[in-house]
């Protein structure tokens, strides 16, 4: 349209007057400025023109945006009818803009879904609100797919819906994908129900518990068995039939051991319904999900009733024997009757039964773990583990992994999770020889156990609690190393709440005569010999000797002695006792001094192998088997110059 053609006639009653904002009627300009007048409505009718070029140009950039938007966009007018669609869906249907105008009568909507779709449009025009449906559109090639589509109207500024905007998205594979998803749900729920199905007809008694411990199912030989009914069980009314005592016993271990998420057993009694107990062997497994997580426990119990009946009539059949083996041999491989003996013999059986800490203190050889094992026998948790650990014998950097373990990646080489020797001696006994070797960062973790009763992994943040009992051991003078810095005063006090000194062999001469026999027997079965005498100046000769090794000397020359006895008569050779005791290594400087240094020298020498790398497979963290942030610290705390070893190379 030019701009003549739209100029108004002059007989028009009334026109705009765009640069007075009002509306004036025809001949009514002022006669004073009738020029200016004209003037002014011919510029507004250029401007109005200009305007509408420049929505033209405005309407052809947004249809070639809607063009390129890879959705199916159609818009419409209040009403609902159709204004325009977008080329993805011209091309999808293969249909004219003029044919997709009437799209409630055409064939491009799937007939089921047609009066569902005119109905959601007829309520959204109705309420005003956002049309969400999902339906089958029908492509140029005759298939239909399903669609997602989402309508939005436009208002003006008074708030009246001017134009929808409608956006349809392709869901077909999804579609497909869920009705997958159904029937797959609907196969495992038929399976599952013959799996109940079976598992009822299972004589054992099977649950399932959640994570959190909580029940969620029983098989038919639970109900039979405690005469309860499945609502009893979902409201969880059979914590009766469990035995009281053993629901207090186990009620710690069977939480831990399902924090654990791993399988374990434990054995308990269960009430039958005509009120009998009878003992089961429950075994727990865990069910993972595909990211290694429990979703729930599987419970079995088995009834060993007749089993655990006929074991404790062989323990009472037994109980008397043992007392004459324990009383021939003296709290079994403890030998010996002398009045030093007795007294820590008395000691073991004070301490035994209670649960207290015990510091054993000695020479070396002298047979400090064999009264360990003595407390552990004659305590309440004698049925458990007895878990040994020589402090010495693990380098350094290793001794925490090896008492609370660790989790996987705690540090280089840490491929999975890894339990503890506390952890392995749960309500058992855990004895820790040597325990004036700890470190001193090992030492604070132990003083955390014994104060609180739980520990960490090394990389864990999981508290686990520790029901352990500690027996420790030194043939170290503590009092020393506590002056030197070495061990700290609190984690003393803690072990010493009830010592016990094993006297070295020369301050028990009275036993010599009864150890060398018991060792002569013991050796000469072995070696499949008959030694029936010992020659009187042989027991003579070790009464006399001071037996630097203590038990642990006499022991290996005995064993010496058996091996080369070729008659009856055992005799051992005067050049093999010295009356020296063997040369002790002497320390440079106080006890911290050298273990700092040996540490020092230790981390050097890993750095210059590595060429100052501290971390990496290379690296002397790998190297020493410790974290890197344990040995950043070290090199500070020891103020090693990492550098030095980069410059050599």
């Amino acid at each position: 349209m030019s701009s003549a053609e739209s100029r108004p006639k002059p007989d028009h009653k009334v026109q705009p007057s765009h640069a007075a904002g009002v509306v004036q009627p025809a001949g009514s300009e002022s006669k004073e400025r009738p020029s200016t007048t004209a003037a002014s409505q011919a510029e507004s009718l250029i401007a109005a023109e200009k305007r509408m070029l420049e929505m033209t140009a405005n309407e052809q950039s947004l249809r070639l945006i809607v063009d390129s938007i890879p959705g199916f966009v159609s818009t419409f007018n209040a009403a609902g009818e159709v204004e325009l669609h977008n080329r993805q869906v011209l091309e999808y249907t293969g249909k004219t803009a003029e044919e997709m105008k009437n799209w409630a009568t055409s064939e491009i909507l799937h007939p089921d879904d047609l009066p569902r779709v005119i109905d959601a449009w007829r309520r959204g025009i109705e309420i005003g609100g956002p049309i969400d449906l999902e339906h089958r559109n029908r492509g140029a090639d005759g298939v239909y797919r399903w669609f997602h589509g989402r309508a939005v109207p436009q208002r003006d500024a008074e708030g009246r819906i001017v134009r929808w905007y409608n956006l349809g998205t392709d869901i077909d594979e999804r579609k497909r994908a869920e009705d997958e998803l159904r029937k797959a749900v609907e196969q495992i729920a038929k399976s599952e129900a013959e799996l109940r199905t079976i598992i009822d007809l299972i004589p054992q008694l099977i649950t399932a518990v959640g994570t959190d411990g909580n029940f969620l199912y029983a098989n038919q030989a639970v109900q039979e068995y405690t005469g309860l009914t499945k609502e009893e069980l979902w409201l969880e009314c059979f914590h009766p039939v469990f035995h009281p005592e053993d629901s207090e016993r186990l009620h710690d271990q069977r939480e831990t051991a399902i924090s654990r998420r791993a399988p374990f057993e434990y054995e308990r009694r269960i009430r039958r319904k005509d009120g009998q107990f009878r003992w089961f062997l429950v075994q727990y497994k865990p069910l993972l999900d595909e990211r290694g997580e429990v979703s729930r426990w599987y419970v079995t119990s088995t009834d060993i009733d007749d089993r655990k009946h006929a074991e404790e009539r062989t323990r009472q059949e037994n109980f008397a024997l043992r007392e004459q083996i324990d009383q021939a041999f003296m709290f079994e491989k403890i030998v010996g009757s002398s009045p030093a003996l007795k007294t820590v013999l008395s000691s073991i059986v004070k301490v035994a039964p209670t649960d207290s800490t015990v510091l054993i203190t000695g020479e070396t050889g002298t047979g400090k773990e064999l009264i360990a094992r003595a407390i552990h026998k004659g305590s309440q948790r004698a049925g458990q583990a007895f878990i040994s650990v020589d402090c010495a014998a693990i380098p350094s950097p290793l001794i925490a992994s090896e008492l609370f373990g660790h989790e996987k990646g705690a540090f280089t080489g840490a491929l999975q999770r890894r339990q503890g020797r506390f952890e392995l001696a749960h309500s058992g006994t855990i004895f820790l020889d040597e325990i004036g070797e700890l470190p001193a960062e090992t030492q604070i973790a132990m003083l955390r156990v014994l104060q609180e009763r739980r520990f960490e992994r090394v990389g864990g943040t999981r508290v686990i609690p520790a029901d352990v009992r500690i027996i420790a051991a030194t043939n170290r003078n503590l009092s020393t190393a506590i002056a030197a810095g070495a061990f700290r005063t609190d984690l003393f006090y803690r072990l010493n709440v009830f010592p016990i000194r094993v006297p070295p062999l020369r301050e028990r001469k009275e036993d010599i005569p009864m150890l060398v026999e018991y060792f002569v027997k013991r050796y000469a079965e072995k070696a499949r010999k008959q030694i029936t005498k010992i020659d009187k100046n042989t027991l003579k000769l070790c009464e006399s000797y001071a037996w630097p090794g203590n038990i642990r000397e006499l022991q290996n020359i005995v064993e010496r002695s058996v091996i080369l006895c070729s008659g009856e008569t055992l005799w051992i050779d005067p050049a093999w006792l010295s009356s020296q005791e063997p040369p002790q290594p002497e320390l440079s400087g106080p006890l911290t001094k050298t273990l700092r240094d040996r540490e020092k020298e230790m981390i050097e020498a890993a750095l210059a192998e590595s060429k100052g790398k501290v971390a990496g497979p290379d690296g002397a963290a790998v190297k020493l088997r410790i974290p890197r942030s344990t040995l950043d610290g070290k090199i500070k705390q020891l103020k090693i110059k990492k550098y030095k070893f980069i410059s050599e190379t």
